[in-house]
């Protein structure tokens, strides 16, 4: 029987990495922003949602804006990290939300659980929506969490997620080369696997798109800053301890021979995009069904629109 690959991460250390940075605030002048693109993909999409997952969601970032779409909903955030789910029982629990004062009728209070993505501890078939936005790529076994979301999602029920890409980081990933750093830097899934993935696991007609953002930055510094800000590396066989003086000013000397014609330093950003809807007629189970072999950091496709570089406005 043939079976997935885990991917090289640390789950402990995901875990870690993000309670340190709880409560999740600085970073998300990404997260936001790819949380509005998926907003407007669901305008696209005819769904009226009751029952939505937010699946990997960090301190709760995307309750509000949810609720500004589906004011009725019932919101069960889910995340392994205890510190972001305490910063989001202190946001939305303790003092009515923004929407309960607007609507000045009650609404579903929101409900938090900590757990693995690929184990919620969720009824069968009891949610309408899967809402995951940059979530998924910090997961080694993506194949159980997408065959999770298909378990907990009723008939004709909708996934849809956000996920970086193998071309995330590009810049970054040259520098430590360059620089001779002793680490692994984190691996990325391909969207096709992605899209292959959700049929095996019996989604029916999944859609897959991608873009690349390219952030540009004054300072190797204020880069080195934001990705911080974005996660940690949890590669299984990332150097061990904390990076020294000389560690961080070997990469940002690697990082100031990229600056381009106009002074800035680019930082590319590959986000994927996928969404599903939950089949009725099969059940799919990884094993079953020949599987995809992930493929780790192919190109673009040919005649793929160019990237689009976004000024980091903070770094102004």
């Amino acid at each position: 029987m043939s079976q997935l690959p885990r991917l090289p991460i640390d789950p402990a250390a995901v875990s870690r990495q993000f309670a340190r940075r709880a409560p999740l605030d600085a970073p998300q002048f990404l997260f936001g922003e790819i949380a509005q693109r998926m907003l407007r993909r669901l305008s696209y999409i005819r769904i009226d949602p009751h029952d939505i997952l937010d699946a990997g969601c960090g301190a709760a970032h995307a309750l509000d804006p949810l609720r500004a779409r589906y004011p009725n909903l019932r919101y069960i955030g889910q995340d392994h990290c205890a510190a972001l789910l305490d910063t989001a029982r202190e946001r939305y629990l303790s003092k009515p939300g923004f929407w309960h004062r607007l609507r000045n009728k009650p609404t579903p209070q929101p409900e938090f659980l900590q757990a693995d993505l690929a184990d919620t501890g969720l009824p069968d078939e009891s949610l309408d929506l899967v809402w995951s936005n940059l979530a998924l790529h910090w997961h080694p076994e993506p194949h159980l969490v997408l065959q999770e979301w298909r378990r907990v999602l009723r008939n004709d029920a909708l996934a849809l997620y956000s996920s970086l890409g193998p071309g995330s980081l590009r810049e970054l990933r040259e520098a430590v080369a360059e620089a001779g750093l002793d680490t692994r830097p984190m691996e990325f899934v391909d969207m096709h696997d992605f899209g292959d993935l959700m049929l095996q696991v019996g989604f029916a007609d999944p859609v897959m798109d991608q873009e690349i953002i390219t952030l540009t930055y004054k300072t190797a510094d204020k880069l080195l800053e934001d990705v911080h800000a974005l996660g940690g590396n949890p590669h299984a066989q990332r150097r061990p301890g904390l990076a020294g003086r000389a560690w961080r000013s070997r990469l940002t000397q690697a990082l100031e021979r990229r600056r381009h014609q106009d002074g800035t330093i680019h930082l590319s950003l590959e986000v994927a995009y996928g969404h599903a809807w939950r089949a009725a007629a099969r059940r799919g189970v990884i094993g079953e069904l020949p599987v995809t072999v992930f493929k780790r950091a192919q190109p673009l496709e040919a005649g793929k629109p160019p990237p689009r570089v976004v000024p980091r406005k903070p770094d102004a």
